[in-house]
């Protein structure tokens, strides 16, 4: 029973022995380029014969196509939709095999997935990024921050006039009445 017990974790380590990462979903602006991020961890030191396969599933789900294939150096594809679209923009030092899809179109719109494999490390996870193209930004974080930061930055510019302002005033009053004594002696 040890044994098999023993064999089954074995199996199991072996099973998922490279671990890839990937966004479950990123937005990107129709007409912008946008990097596909996955990185990946191994049981093994990274290896010369690693092989990085990217491929993509429309959501219309017709046929898949490869996008972009790494094996002892980038290899962009022949042809396809992403034949002079796709760069390499990874670094298998730090385990990043990245890529970056320029000029998005909506026909991009659908699943990417990212597959590693480092000798001797040959199963494992594969990761899967769904890729939605839209026609304009929607109003995120950054936009209400950049109004928060604008309308703060107007607010503080109101209230350094406002206190110029009283000053000046005040001046002149103090100056008026110093005129009407010095009038009065």
């Amino acid at each position: 029973v040890r044994a098999v017990s023993l064999w089954c974790a074995r199996a199991l380590w072996l099973a998922a022995a490279v671990e890839v990462h990937t966004a479950k979903e990123v937005f990107a602006v129709n007409g912008t380029n946008q990097r596909l991020k996955c990185t990946f961890s191994s049981s093994s030191p990274v290896s010369q014969d690693l092989i990085v396969t990217w491929n993509f599933q429309p959501e219309d789900l017709s046929s898949h196509e490869q996008v972009f294939h790494y094996q002892k150096g980038p290899c962009k594809p022949p042809a396809g939709r992403f034949k002079e679209r796709v760069t390499w923009d990874g670094n298998i030092e730090r385990n990043d095999v990245s890529i970056i899809i320029w000029n998005l179109q909506p026909s991009d719109n659908g699943t990417f997935t990212c597959q590693v494999i480092n000798f001797p490390d040959v199963h494992g996870t594969i990761g899967e990024v769904r890729l939605r193209v839209v026609h304009k930004v929607s109003f995120s974080e950054i936009h209400f921050l950049a109004v928060a930061i604008g309308s703060a930055s107007v607010l503080m510019i109101i209230v350094v006039a406002a206190v110029i302002i009283c000053r000046q005033r005040r001046r002149k009053a103090r100056d008026k009445r110093m005129e009407v004594a010095d009038a009065e002696l």
